[in-house]
């Protein structure tokens, strides 16, 4: 949908939120955005004075979390759950529900397996090892 575009991206997070402020109508991936946003107060404030961050770039290097990526990261997964892929997740979910007991817990855990799944597949230039990453969630049970 957004391709390399990186700022269209960062805007429709933006729009998404203020939609939801304002008890807007929304579609399905807004209202998903939106609730996402909602989970995180630390960076609402980046959503609704962000006309100037849009183009930050955050660092890791020098302690910077991006939020966009952290956000992206708790869809995602949430995707992969809805579809069952890859395929076992689902199996695993209500596995990390009972060690964690909270959703959005389970999905930071999570995340650490998916993060690296992503990093390797880019260094590596491949697609992301779906059975290193089950592997990965498997270890946090």
């Amino acid at each position: 949908m957004f391709g390399t575009d990186r700022t269209a991206l960062r805007r429709f997070y933006v729009e998404s939120w203020r939609k939801a402020r304002n008890n807007e109508p929304m579609e399905v991936l807004e209202q998903q955005i939106a609730t996402v946003i909602s989970e995180h107060p630390e960076y609402q404030s980046l959503f609704e004075q962000a006309d100037e961050r849009l183009d930050r770039d955050f660092a890791p290097e020098n302690g910077d979390s991006n939020p966009f990526l952290h956000m992206g990261m708790h869809l995602a997964l949430r995707e992969q759950l809805a579809t069952g892929r890859p395929t076992g997740i689902r199996e695993l979910w209500p596995l990390l529900m009972k060690k964690f007991g909270d959703t959005h817990k389970v999905e930071h855990h999570m995340m650490e397996c998916l993060g690296q799944a992503l990093w390797e597949a880019q260094r590596h230039n491949r697609m992301p090892d779906e059975a290193a990453y089950l592997e990965c969630l498997r270890r946090l049970t």
